[in-house]
């Protein structure tokens, strides 16, 4: 791994952990870049679900999977990422990828909030399978604020460590409020 930025980070840990056939979700499609990395992961056999409030991210998903011929391999959700127990049944997910803030080159007053955001890791972590890992790019500063950091690194460390396994990783050295990777892998 030669890049260092969050979404290379995560998406190696991702990319060792997934293997054809699994049920994997996409929490917060945005730009599909995710979604794509799943569908590519889980195969023929396996199936992405991808969720976005906004249609502008699901346009960009759909597009990006079409020309990459990975479209059948997902289904995409104009819904909330606290509406995902609604499409997979508990603990037959392998993934889950969440990456907290704003769809980039978009509206920054749309972004995940605090307590939705909770509910849906709750929520993402009844729906993970035994060894099933789930990855959170946590972005804040200007623009999204750092309420949801917080709310989500304390919820964070109240995990039973009996259940879960929680990594958190930092950019120590990098300015401006750099992005926080975690990793949860349900024992």
């Amino acid at each position: 791994m030669n890049c260092y930025q969050i979404t290379a980070w995560c998406s190696h840990f991702i990319s060792n952990h997934v293997r054809q056939g699994d049920l994997c979700i996409d929490a917060t499609m945005g730009n599909g870049n995710d979604t794509e990395l799943l569908c590519c992961l889980v195969g023929e056999t396996g199936h992405v679900h991808a969720f976005d409030i906004q249609e502008m991210a699901m346009e960009h998903t759909r597009k990006r999977l079409e020309s990459s011929s990975l479209l059948s391999r997902c289904t995409l959700h104009l819904v909330s990422h606290t509406e995902m127990d609604q499409y997979c049944a508990p603990e037959s997910v392998r993934c889950i990828v969440f990456n907290f803030g704003y769809l980039p080159c978009a509206d920054h007053s749309i972004c995940t909030q605090p307590d939705s955001s909770i509910a849906a890791i709750k929520m993402g972590l009844s729906l993970l399978q035994k060894n099933g890992l789930m990855s959170l790019c946590i972005y804040s500063g200007g623009d999204t604020g750092f309420k949801e950091r917080d709310a989500i690194l304390s919820f964070l460390k109240t995990l039973d460590p009996k259940k879960y396994l929680v990594i958190l990783s930092q950019y120590y050295n990098r300015p401006n409020h750099p992005p926080i990777p975690a990793m949860i892998l349900k024992l």
